[in-house]
Formats: C-alpha cells, sequence, structure tokens
C-alpha cells in the first residue's frame, strides 16, 4: 500500500468514516457503505496515515518502506528509502 503520512489535522468531507481500535496503539477508519479503508491512525502521536490513492493530482515523494520482509523477492523499489521490517515497525509504536 503507497500511504501519506498525515498531522492530526484531518478533516473528511461528506459521510463521517467509522472507525475501530485495532491494537493498542492504533485504530483504523472506513466506509461504513462501501467498506473501503480510509486511515491507520496513530494514536500516541495523533498522526494519520491514508492511501496515497485517495488524492489527486498530488506530488508525493517516497521515504520509506515498512514491512520488508514481507515483499516478494522480485520487489524492490529504486527510490533510497528507510526501511522497517515489521518487527521494527511494531517495536516503534509500541514504545511511543
Amino acid at each position: 500500500m503507497f500511504a501519506v503520512h498525515c498531522s492530526s489535522g484531518i478533516e473528511f468531507t461528506g459521510d463521517k468514516p467509522k472507525a475501530y481500535q485495532s491494537s493498542e496503539w492504533a485504530e483504523r477508519g472506513f466506509c461504513e457503505k462501501c467498506g473501503t479503508h480510509l486511515f491507520y491512525h496513530l494514536l500516541p502521536n495523533n498522526e494519520y496515515i491514508l492511501p496515497a490513492g485517495l488524492f489527486q493530482d498530488q506530488d508525493f515523494k517516497l521515504v520509506s518502506e515498512i514491512f520488508i520482509d514481507e515483499k516478494p523477492d522480485f520487489y524492490e523499489l529504486r527510490n533510497d528509502t528507510r526501511k522497517m521490517t515489521g518487527q521494527q515497525v511494531f517495536d516503534q509504536f509500541s514504545k511511543q
């Protein structure tokens, strides 16, 4: 999933998304009507992570890759990014 890290000042237009707490440190948001995933909300720092496909005509820069230990061997992005395994991600967010 390509995602955009956003601050806490997220505003949704239209129907308000539904959310459920999926772990001690995060909640997930979705459209109640169609089930589309809309955000991942990190509770300790109030950061929202939204799928890049929700934005139109935006120019984003790829800066990090997470869960790289779960990607297929044949899949490699050419950008020089910060890379983290799934365990490193969980370790980082469980400490916040």
